[in-house]
């Protein structure tokens, strides 16, 4: 699937809301906010992070101009880390690659790390096709599967 990113949008944030509430996609990223059902939560911290200069948020829209989800990466130099979220009717199509890819053509800095939760093989062979490599796993507290779950640790070198 080829993709572009661009600035986020106002009228992003609905698509983004309606894919950071989809079930499975919210068990699959595990380290989600306490309550993804709380939209006034859900549009503060989407105001936090377009004002923060530390982060770079963008939009994935798809070939036919659709919203597929959005990618980004945030924190301090040397813990600069990428996320991403694809709607789930996007999954399995080369969305989450293309888009990180194209992310990661946007911000050169390296390193760049990203975790996962340790059963989201799909994500996880993302970061690995983008160059990401696995340096270690940890164990956190995922609000959307309420226990503490293994997650992965990968970082982009060079």
């Amino acid at each position: 699937m080829r993709v572009i990113l661009r600035d986020v949008r106002d009228s992003d944030l609905s698509v983004f809301w309606a894919q950071s509430n989809e079930p499975e996609g919210i068990h699959m990223a595990a380290f989600t906010a306490k309550d993804p059902s709380d939209r006034a939560a859900f549009d503060a911290h989407w105001a936090r992070i377009r004002q923060d200069p530390a982060v770079v948020p963008r939009t994935v829209v798809g070939e036919s101009g659709e919203i597929v989800g959005h990618a980004a990466v945030f924190g301090p130099p040397e813990e600069r880390e990428v996320t991403y979220w694809i709607g789930r009717q996007h999954w399995g199509r080369g969305a989450a690659t293309a888009a990180l890819r194209e992310l990661l053509a946007v911000v050169p800095e390296r390193p760049l790390h990203a975790r996962a939760a340790a059963d989201n093989g799909g994500s996880i062979r993302v970061l690995e096709k983008c160059g990401f490599v696995v340096t270690g796993r940890d164990r956190g507290f995922a609000n959307a599967r309420g226990e503490e779950i293994e997650e992965v640790l990968l970082t982009l070198s060079g």
